[in-house]
């Protein structure tokens, strides 16, 4: 479901609606202060956007969900997984996942094409976001949250609700070269030659952690085809980012 507030527009997964505490969105491009070609809402300080704006941008995003405090992981494509804390907010390590248990403190991942995941304890009152492009998906950075979370907090696989952003579709994640990116156990998931059907990979990397199907919520909405309410890197090159971003409200 879409929402909008002070000109932000941003989705809300529905199977986080019985959970009104936990505080979410995936944010669309629109309604910021950024210029061509990051025209208007982007949310990442990497891809060229000057950082003054980008933190306008990212107060906007703050004030619109009502958090104190929004922290954004520092991405490079990898497997790490980070646990927020208030103490250690400041000074956020490279990951491209992110969990914390504390109340009040929202996590933020930003993507352009890539999937943008956020994973929920209601046993534990815990809450991820991270961030899955194709990289992400050769190397099942979902399994690395889903295990971080367990050593640390004690989370069951079989609990979790896990939710994914709007992301590159199956019409048009064409991968020439994925004999020598994507783990040939993924190879069946082409849906014709060098397109792949990443939701499909998804879904089932998350069963393979334990996560039931009925626990599994996929935005069927490609970056690519909505360009105009999405940022899309394959589509532009120099562009900006959206973000998903989830914390507990106290």
């Amino acid at each position: 479901m879409e929402f909008e507030k002070r000109k932000l527009e941003w989705l809300e997964f529905d199977l986080l609606e019985p959970f009104p505490h936990v505080i979410h969105g995936v944010f669309l491009r629109h309604g910021g202060a950024s210029k061509a070609p990051f025209e208007t809402l982007n949310l990442s300080t990497e891809v060229g956007d000057h950082p003054d704006t980008v933190k306008v941008n990212r107060e906007a995003v703050r004030k619109a969900l009502g958090l104190p405090k929004i922290v954004f992981a520092h991405q490079t494509h990898g497997t790490n997984v980070h646990r927020v804390t208030a103490k250690n907010c400041e000074k956020v390590p490279a990951a491209d996942a992110l969990f914390t248990s504390e109340k009040d403190l929202g996590l933020a991942i930003s993507h352009g094409d890539c999937q943008g995941a956020i994973f929920y304890d209601p046993v534990h009152e815990a809450i991820a976001v991270a961030h899955c492009g194709w990289k992400g998906t050769a190397q099942n950075i979902y399994a690395r949250v889903v295990s971080a979370m367990h050593q640390e907090i004690g989370t069951q696989a079989h609990n979790l609700i896990v939710c994914i952003s709007p992301s590159l579709g199956p019409d048009h994640a064409e991968y020439k070269n994925y004999k020598h990116e994507i783990p040939q156990d993924l190879w069946s998931f082409q849906t014709k030659p060098n397109y792949f059907d990443f939701w499909a990979i998804s879904k089932k990397q998350l069963n393979g952690c334990g996560i039931p199907e009925k626990n599994i919520e996929i935005s069927d909405l490609c970056t690519v085809c909505n360009k105009s309410d999405y940022f899309s890197y394959r589509v532009d090159k120099k562009t900006g980012r959206n973000a998903t971003v989830a914390g507990l409200k106290g």
